[in-house]
């Protein structure tokens, strides 16, 4: 392959010079933003030597080469489109402007959970463990390892607030470290514990109002709404402070207004807001089971399209800090939809002996067994159509069994096969279990259904 061929005649099929606004990658795909993107000629460019598909998302229009190709088509693109290189970050921002209201909100609470998802996946991995050898006797649970270890597994639960109080700030134009502040208040020690709440709490007189010393650890939505009210504080005073007194003053009265109103007004509200979102979620689950499974699991690859999918890890990050839940039964039911279309992916190996069609089949079914799927819904499935439906029944009758089964998760983050880190040890075999079901039956459904693969 000539990267510096393929790289030119790119450029006329994406409308041109001055329709190409950025240039970013990432490990596997070209991501580009565009002026107009209808002038996008996709089936073009899907056949250039070395493409492995081209989709619209996120505001981006993202062309997939496969890891280590992608950074030299990059480096010869730019060159030939006459731009400037840019970063994710700055092509990200200019794709958000094209995004609707949804969109947007998904992006920005992706942008706020992704960095703090090593942390939660490390506690959770370590949590399940502990779990696994608690329940099998395997160490003393009053030991000093067992109590130490639990602390590290707890940790990152226990001080979430102050880790989305930190992204958060980030996104929302603030000072990280205000927003940090401003989470270890929530989780201050002089608040009872969220999951000590049932021995009992006490109260204190607020110029007569009674206030609940409760704390907010584990909790999503109180901080959150916190520190975007913190970060519009921030920015007025910052308009209004003299010069020579903002490094003092500003922080001052942001941490003292912020902190008040965070625990007079926001915190309480933002407790009912994730509480009443975490029990409608568990008691769909619990009255409507497998059938919320199959709704759920059919659905969700169809939400990854648009991209708001991203927002889930808000959601599921409350499900794990509620002391009255305390596991993610959203994540197995997405493990399920995810495999199910490397499934769907993979039987278009066999329908075809297209050798482009087949090079790209074998690589985006692999990646959506490890829980990265665009490569595979927008590289195969999509544009066959029919293995995409195939994927949703796949993953619907997955979803099924792993509520039907009550396979639960400790973390976020992880899904399909490295999702096996973070299952309940009493739900192993019955993850590995719907894996079988969703990957089948997509598989067979693919397969058996008739639809034209045409070479490209």
């Amino acid at each position: 392959m000539d990267v510096n061929q393929v790289a030119g005649q790119l450029v006329p099929l994406l409308g041109g010079k001055e329709n190409i606004a950025t240039a970013a990658h990432c490990a596997t795909r070209l991501r580009l933003v565009l002026v107009d993107d209808a002038l996008v000629q996709k089936e073009a460019i899907e056949a250039l030597d070395g493409v492995k598909g081209c989709f619209s998302n996120a505001g981006q229009i993202q062309i997939i080469f496969g890891s280590g190709l992608v950074n030299k088509v990059h480096a010869a693109f730019i060159q030939a489109a006459g731009i400037s290189e840019s970063s994710k970050n700055e092509a990200a921002d200019m794709a958000a402007k094209k995004l609707n209201p949804f969109q947007r909100l998904a992006r920005l609470l992706s942008n706020i959970f992704v960095p703090i998802i090593p942390a939660i996946v490390a506690s959770g991995l370590l949590m399940g463990l502990l779990g696994m050898v608690k329940t099998y006797g395997w160490v003393n649970a009053d030991s000093a390892l067992f109590v130490m270890l639990d602390m590290c597994s707890s940790a990152a639960f226990i001080i979430l607030p102050i880790l989305i109080g930190f992204t958060a700030a980030r996104e929302f134009g603030g000072n990280p470290y205000l927003g940090a502040t401003l989470g270890g208040i929530l989780t201050h020690p002089a608040l009872t514990n969220a999951w000590g709440v049932a021995s009992g709490f006490h109260t204190m007189d607020f110029f007569g109002l009674e206030i609940a010393m409760i704390g907010y650890q584990g909790t999503v939505f109180p901080v959150l709404l916190a520190v975007w009210f913190m970060s519009l504080i921030e920015k007025r005073l910052r308009r209004i402070v003299p010069d020579a007194l903002d490094i003092i003053l500003t922080p001052f009265l942001t941490v003292i207004i912020s902190g008040f109103v965070a625990l007079l007004i926001i915190g309480p509200a933002g407790r009912m807001l994730g509480d009443g979102i975490s029990l409608v979620l568990s008691t769909l689950i619990a009255h409507a089971g497998w059938l919320a499974g199959m709704v759920f699991g059919g659905l969700y690859s169809v939400i990854v399209i648009t991209g708001v999918h991203h927002s889930f890890h808000a959601i599921e990050a409350g499900l794990l800090g509620n002391p009255s839940i305390g596991v993610n039964f959203l994540l197995p039911i997405w493990s399920m939809a995810n495999v199910a279309q490397g499934g769907a992916c993979l039987a278009v190996w066999f329908k075809t002996r297209d050798i482009k069609t087949r090079s790209i089949v074998l690589p985006s079914a692999f990646s959506a067994m490890l829980g990265i799927t665009e490569a595979a819904i927008f590289g195969v499935n999509l544009r066959f159509i029919k293995p995409f439906i195939a994927g949703i029944i796949g993953g619907a009758l997955g979803g099924a069994w792993v509520v039907a089964m009550q396979v639960n998760m400790t973390a976020v983050g992880l899904t399909a096969l490295p999702g096996l880190a973070i299952v309940q040890a009493s739900s192993m075999v019955n993850y590995l279990i719907g894996m079988l079901i969703a990957f089948g039956v997509a598989f067979t459904v693919s397969l058996l259904l008739k639809y034209k693969i045409e070479a490209r």
